[in-house]
């Protein structure tokens, strides 16, 4: 007898499309929880693109252009979340030392503090799964996506894939 769509498949009974609506669940839980602590910590405003938006900025700076490469935008969508960011305090814009007809995009000292912050909010989201999971079985999920994650499958540009 033929299976119908979204029925559970012959791989264990249970339904491929569940697989990616688990994984995405999961991140859903990290980012959610990540930012329940920001918000706690004095970052009520921070949005998860913006995190996306301050990776791609970065330690050294990047100018609009750059940052719009980074995050798969046009330069003109980079500018208005560079807008953004700079009216919350997390970013700042300086002349580029390289170029003087250039501005370079920067993080504040809060843009820093919200990145560390978050850093440290993973590892705290980490360290929960470790004991609800445990050690073995949480590095062994990790190991299984290095496994079947493509090489290039962890980029900046994630906010504008899933916004089309």
């Amino acid at each position: 007898m033929a299976e119908r769509a979204g029925d559970a498949t012959s791989s264990g009974g249970v339904a491929g499309f569940e697989l990616p609506l688990l994984l995405f669940a999961g991140f859903r839980s990290i980012i959610d929880e990540m930012h329940r602590e920001l918000a706690v910590q004095g970052h009520p405003e921070v949005r998860p693109a913006y995190g996306y938006a301050l990776q791609a900025v970065g330690l050294d700076g990047a100018t609009a252009s750059e940052l719009g490469r980074r995050l798969g935008v046009s330069k003109q969508a980079a500018g208005k979340t560079v807008e953004r960011l700079e009216g919350l305090g997390y970013v700042e814009r300086a002349d580029d030392p390289q170029d003087g007809r250039r501005k370079l995009v920067r993080l504040s000292p809060r843009g820093i503090d919200v990145l560390a912050r978050s850093a440290a909010g993973f590892d705290r989201v980490r360290a929960e799964w470790v004991r609800v999971l445990g050690a073995e079985r949480v590095a062994a999920l990790e190991s299984d996506l290095r496994t079947m994650a493509a090489a290039d499958a962890f980029r900046l540009d994630a906010s504008s894939w899933f916004n089309g």
